[in-house]
């Protein structure tokens, strides 16, 4: 089955975090609800606790979403688990986020890997990612996923090891990709697909994204600031194929206004 059937004439609708603007930030009651919506995409973030367990948290801290204070990595999942991610919930594993998901006929998922390889934290880096895709492929979603990352250093270390078994995520202009490591290599010629930044402030404009689409062959997404008709219509502009939104309710409903949306 051909899961990634989005375009400019049917634009994929992504729960942030699972659609962070009614629920808790991706925590299972937000992912629970965004399968209410004819969500296409759910977008989540991914870190390693101390003991090697994957979690569902955007922060490196567990300060600002959860009643607990530290650092992910430096915490067991024990004692994460003991926390209030908001609402009562607990935070996710990984896995109980594709036990919710592994029987739906056509969702896709983008996961976001937080732990990034900087201050001499490569292994711990590359070990969380390769357990990420281990999960993935043994669920079934190998062919469904986009994994995504702010740090190129990452997507090379996953096109060097796997080739291009997975679809990876990209942002452009490229040094939204190198807050940490410089590229090595092109990252837009073996990306799949690429949030764009800075046409609302005139940085890029629709003959830069032709023009890198022509190149590259890469496809074009929105961000969380596609979240209203005035932002989703300049996205549209510009050509993408997919918004990942924090409320996706709002979103869906304006596109199939503009029959954007299956």
């Amino acid at each position: 089955m051909n899961y990634w059937t989005q375009s400019t004439k049917n634009i994929y609708v992504a729960a942030h975090m699972g659609g962070a603007a009614e629920h808790p930030e991706n925590t299972m009651e937000a992912f629970r609800a965004s399968l209410k919506f004819d969500i296409d995409q759910i977008e989540t973030d991914l870190h390693m606790t101390k003991d090697g367990e994957l979690i569902l948290m955007h922060d490196d801290t567990v300060d600002r979403t959860t009643n607990g204070s530290g650092l992910i990595r430096e915490m067991t999942l024990s004692e994460i688990k003991t926390l209030d991610a908001g609402n009562g919930n607990e935070v996710p594993k990984f896995i109980e986020l594709m036990e919710l998901v592994k029987d739906h006929p056509t969702l896709t998922l983008d996961v976001e890997l937080k732990d990034y390889p900087i201050e001499g934290r490569d292994e711990f880096a590359y070990e969380a990612c390769d357990k990420a895709l281990k999960i993935i492929d043994d669920y079934g979603f190998t062919d469904r996923v986009v994994i995504n990352s702010w740090d190129v250093k990452l997507h090379e270390y996953i096109y060097g090891k796997y080739g291009n078994k997975y679809r990876l995520h990209m942002y452009y202009p490229k040094r939204h990709l190198e807050w940490y490591n410089p590229s090595t290599s092109d990252p837009y010629v073996y990306g799949y697909c690429t949030c764009i930044f800075g046409f609302q402030e005139g940085e890029i404009t629709r003959s830069d994204t032709e023009k890198l689409q022509k190149e590259t062959g890469i496809r074009l997404w929105a961000g969380t600031y596609a979240n209203n008709e005035k932002d989703i219509d300049a996205s549209i502009e510009m050509g993408v194929e997919l918004i990942t939104c924090d409320n996706p309710d709002e979103v869906i409903e304006i596109l199939r206004k503009k029959n954007l949306h299956r």
